[in-house]
């Protein structure tokens, strides 16, 4: 039983949940200064990064680990706040895109230069380039592997 305790996943899968939940923390003061939360990063993230700054709804509930209804009442959020909103595709009348509005494009801007401090003082500045682009690299594999629907698409 010992050794099953001493497991090397084990630390590796520790090692990735403590990183993620300190970095949490360490991101927490600069959403908070904006009046945003990490959700509404996120999203507002994907979306000004997409072609067009646009997403499938569908594409964004994936990237975002939200199910239909979560990135629904996410949108409703956004959209009230005026930092993004739906448009129905001119294509399918089944499909409907997030779309980052100009309001939301400066939001980013102003968040942006403060949560990319954060990110180089907790995570790129720690590293050599070798090891970021090992990182980058490692965690691309996870992500296919473990939630291949958050593989960023390109709109039809």
């Amino acid at each position: 039983m010992d050794d099953l305790f001493a497991d090397h996943r084990l630390t590796v899968a520790g090692l990735l949940w403590e990183a993620g939940n300190g970095l949490s923390i360490k991101v927490a003061p600069v959403l908070k200064e904006h009046g945003i939360s990490a959700l509404d990063l996120n999203a507002l993230m994907r979306l000004s990064r997409s072609p067009g700054r646009r997403l499938r709804m569908t594409d964004l509930a994936a990237q975002t680990g939200l199910s239909t209804s979560g990135v629904t009442r996410l949108m409703d959020r956004l959209a009230r706040s005026g930092l993004a909103d739906r448009e129905a595709s001119p294509d399918d009348r089944r499909t409907t895109f997030a779309v980052l509005t100009p309001s939301g494009a400066e939001c980013l801007e102003q968040v942006l230069p403060d949560y990319l401090a954060v990110v180089e003082r907790w995570i790129t500045g720690l590293l050599t380039p070798d090891q970021l682009d090992s990182l980058v690299t490692g965690l691309r594999v996870i992500r296919d592997a473990a939630n291949p629907e958050a593989v960023a698409r390109t709109p039809d």
